[in-house]
């Protein structure tokens, strides 16, 4: 069975496109992770069809991914085929009326460069998301007043039966840090958004000014996984951590960032047990004092050992 999977991957993907029992450490910003079964790098949408048809027809687990920006993966790694949604799948083409047509691999920050480049404004607040355009739409990703929502037209998706449907922004039910997408088992492959004409020196320097704002407050200088938990409603979630005296409470290789409350870090050299093992703390502790039931905003991939 297993030369049989082998033997239809290598005729759907190049050589170069195939990996075996990858180490998932390299492709996540945790930098946590054991290793994949198989991992494929996707150039078409042609090729992301037929091996998610592959996997269903073969009974094989799969996962789509991006940057793995938003996303810890358990020390055991994951049974199954690793879609990676990156480099080969990043194009960008930009319309005269301001439309733009992206990929799901592209990088925020090359997308929100590309934009600037052609003096459209509307998306100086993606420039220092972390993570791919494929996560950021289904997590309807945000920063500093800005979402996804306000900029998205449409979405090219993929579902688990590898069936491609084209979505109206109306459709796809873009909420706080969620969408039909994460709901429904669907998988972006492009996005169309419409941006408005600007002036390019301002724009940059809105970037540059979001981008200190960042510096300042969040460990971009650690690894993380961003903003661990979802804002509950009525508070925040750092500042509730924050309050609790959690600061740089730690346990194994993982700890509350001391800049900021809301970030849980890889501090040293990290497993996934103790990352998880942080977490449920944090929301038992945070629960314990103030009543508030904190909620991840990162995704979890494969078997987790948790005392």
């Amino acid at each position: 069975m297993k030369e049989i999977f082998i033997y239809e991957l290598n005729k759907i993907f190049e050589e170069d496109q195939i990996r075996y029992k990858e180490p998932m450490i390299m492709h996540t910003s945790l930098r946590i992770g054991g290793e994949a079964d198989y991992m494929v790098l996707p150039s078409s949408v042609d090729q992301i069809k037929q091996v998610v048809i592959l996997c269903k027809r073969s009974n094989m687990p799969y996962y789509i991914m991006g940057n793995g920006s938003n996303l810890l993966v358990s020390d055991h790694g994951y049974r199954g085929l690793i879609v990676k949604l990156g480099d080969r799948f990043s194009e960008v083409r930009v319309e005269e009326d301001g439309i733009v047509h992206a990929q799901a691999g592209v990088l925020m920050s090359k997308l929100s460069s590309v934009v600037a480049k052609h003096e459209l404004t509307g998306f100086e607040f993606g420039a220092g998301i972390p993570g791919t355009l494929g996560g950021a739409v289904t997590m309807n990703a945000g920063a500093y007043g800005g979402e996804i929502k306000q900029v998205l037209v449409s979405a090219t998706v993929i579902d688990q039966e590898g069936e491609i449907h084209v979505m109206d922004k109306e459709d796809l039910q873009l909420g706080y840090r969620s969408s039909i997408l994460q709901n429904n088992d669907l998988c972006l492959l492009e996005a169309t958004m419409r941006f408005s004409k600007g002036n390019r020196q301002q724009i940059l320097e809105k970037i540059h000014e979001l981008n200190c704002l960042r510096q300042e407050k969040q460990p971009l200088d650690k690894k993380s996984a961003g903003s661990t938990f979802k804002r509950p409603e009525g508070y925040f979630a750092g500042k509730l951590i924050s309050d609790a005296g959690l600061k740089g409470y730690q346990i194994g290789g993982a700890a509350v960032s001391e800049k900021h409350g809301g970030f849980l870090i890889n501090k040293d050299n990290a497993t996934a047990k103790d990352f998880m093992t942080l977490i449920q703390e944090v929301i038992r502790i945070v629960k314990d004092k103030y009543g508030v039931v904190l909620e991840p905003e990162i995704k979890f991939l494969g078997t987790f050992d948790v005392d």
